[in-house]
């Protein structure tokens, strides 16, 4: 089963080969500025990932060293970044789940930079939560 999601305008349309499972939840500060708060994502591997139209209004900035941000030229949506880094995680795309067609059967699998969320909001549930320093060590950054 396929997914497909696309920007606010519709310029930018994707399709990923699976359906996804787990979002993730990122609240460092590179992610509270790109997305206003915390950033929901999903991770898709890079050969799972297909833009079906409007690549032209794809815009790219390179938030890291070890990260890139992609985004609606046009409308200004945040659709994934990925994971530019050498490494196990390299390529690896992380797609907003807000872009998603459909978020059924999504739940989240964890919370990275758990010391850097503001205290104004949590998840409630069971899930793994990581530390900056315990992210890094995991994809050797």
């Amino acid at each position: 089963m396929t997914s497909t999601g696309s920007c606010l305008c519709g310029s930018v349309t994707y399709r990923i080969d699976h359906a996804p499972e787990t979002a993730h939840a990122c609240h460092c500060g590179h992610c509270q500025k790109w997305s206003g708060g915390v950033n929901l994502s999903t991770e898709v591997p890079e050969a799972a990932f297909h833009i079906t139209g409007g690549a032209e209004h794809l815009g790219t900035y390179k938030s890291s060293d070890w990260a890139e941000r992609c985004f609606c030229k046009t409308c200004g949506s945040s659709i994934y970044s990925r994971m530019t880094a050498e490494g196990p995680h390299q390529g690896l795309h992380y797609i907003c789940i807000g872009t998603l067609d459909s978020t059924e059967g999504l739940r989240l699998g964890d919370e990275i930079f758990i010391d850097r969320k503001p205290a104004c909001y949590g998840f409630e549930g069971t899930h793994k939560r990581l530390t900056e320093a315990e992210f890094f060590a995991m994809v050797g950054g």
